[in-house]
C-alpha cells in the first residue's frame, strides 16, 4: 500500500497553472502551542503512545516507537487558553502503517474509554480526537490506491459511518504496543477564512494540486496524487486563534532538495506572500496567519 509519503501519478485533480511541488513531497513535524506540559504529555503519551526523545522545561519531542523521526513538537505557554474552532488548526493528521495498527489503536482507545470520533472517507478510515487544549487530531489509515473512486477530474471523499466491528478484527491477536514505526503525519486540515483565498495561495502560489472541491464549504489539496496533504475548510467563523491561545504553531512541508524549496519560496513571493529564508528552511504564511515550513531535510532534534 503507497502512503502519504510514497507518491504516485493519477489521474485525478487539478494541477496548478505554474509552479507544482515535487511528486514526493510530504508533511512533516508540527508544532503545537499548549497550556500545560506534563498535561499534554500524559495524554500523547498514554492515549496516542507516543515516545518522548527529548524534553526541556517548556518543550517536548513526540515520535513514534523505534522510528527517530520527530512527528509533533510541544511548546508549554502557561495559561493560553482553547482555541477550538479558531481559524487555523481543525486537525493534524497521523497517518498509520496498516488497517491492523488502527484496529489495534480502535481497541486501545475503547479499553480507556477515551471520547473519540469515527468515520469512514472512502480513500480512509480514520478517528478522531481533541488533546487536553482541546486540539484536533485524526489518527488514520489508507485504502489502497486501487480502491480510490474518481467522479471525472475529482477524487471521491465524504464521511460515512466507520465499520467498527470490521476495523477491530483487523487488528488480529495483537494488541496496541504504542505509535508503531514507520507513522507519519499524512496531513493536515486548516479552518480558513475563505475557500478562493485558500487556494491562492496552496494551489496557485504554493504548488499543491486541488483533489476534492465539491465537499460542503471544504477544500482538499496535495502533492504526487496523495488523497490529500491539505485540507482547507470554512466552517468556522473565526477570528484566527489569538497568541494566548493553545494552537498549531506552524507545520512542515518536506521536499526532496533544496532546489525544490527555494522555488517554492520563489513561486510564492512572485504571488505576492512573503517568505524568509532561514537556517532550517523557507517560512511563510497563509492568508490567516498559520505558518508554514518548507524544508529539504529533517531537522534534528533541538
Amino acid at each position: 500500500m503507497l502512503s502519504a509519503d510514497q507518491p504516485r501519478r493519477s489521474s485525478f485533480g487539478i494541477a496548478p497553472a505554474g509552479f507544482r511541488l515535487p511528486d514526493d513531497t510530504r508533511v512533516g513535524a508540527v508544532r503545537l502551542q499548549v497550556s500545560d506540559l506534563r498535561r499534554s504529555l500524559a495524554y500523547y503519551e498514554k492515549v496516542l503512545g507516543f515516545r518522548v526523545p527529548r524534553r526541556t522545561s517548556s518543550t517536548a519531542a513526540l515520535a513514534a516507537h523505534g522510528d527517530d523521526r520527530v512527528l509533533v513538537w510541544l511548546h508549554e505557554k502557561k495559561g493560553v487558553s482553547s482555541a477550538r474552532g479558531a481559524i487555523g488548526l481543525y486537525h493534524f493528521a497521523i497517518l498509520l502503517p496498516d488497517r491492523a495498527e488502527l484496529g489495534r489503536f480502535s481497541a486501545h482507545l475503547a479499553r480507556l474509554d477515551a471520547r473519540v470520533g469515527m468515520a469512514d472517507h472512502l480513500v480512509s478510515e480514520a478517528l478522531y480526537l481533541w488533546d487536553p487544549d482541546g486540539l484536533g487530531i485524526e489518527v488514520y489509515a489508507d485504502r489502497p490506491r486501487e480502491q480510490w473512486q474518481q467522479d471525472g477530474r475529482q477524487l471521491v471523499m465524504t464521511t460515512d459511518t466507520l465499520d467498527v466491528r470490521s476495523l477491530l478484527a483487523a487488528a488480529g491477536r495483537r494488541s496496541w504496543a504504542g505509535m508503531p514505526a514507520g507513522s507519519t503525519i499524512g496531513h493536515v486540515h486548516l479552518h480558513v477564512g475563505e475557500l478562493s483565498s485558500a487556494e491562492a495561495f496552496y494551489h496557485r502560489a504554493l504548488g499543491m494540486a486541488k483533489t476534492v472541491w465539491n465537499y460542503p464549504g471544504a477544500l482538499f489539496m496535495s502533492a504526487g496524487g496523495y488523497h490529500h496533504h491539505l485540507g482547507t475548510n470554512t466552517w468556522s467563523p473565526g477570528p484566527p486563534a489569538a497568541p494566548d491561545q493553545a494552537q498549531l504553531l506552524e507545520w512542515e512541508l518536506v521536499v526532496p532538495d533544496a532546489a525544490a524549496a527555494a522555488a517554492a519560496a520563489t513561486s510564492l513571493r512572485e504571488s505576492g506572500y512573503r517568505v524568509d529564508q532561514q537556517p532550517s528552511g523557507w517560512l511563510t504564511a497563509d492568508p490567516w496567519g498559520t505558518h508554514l515550513r518548507i524544508v529539504s531535510t529533517v531537522r534534528p532534534l533541538a
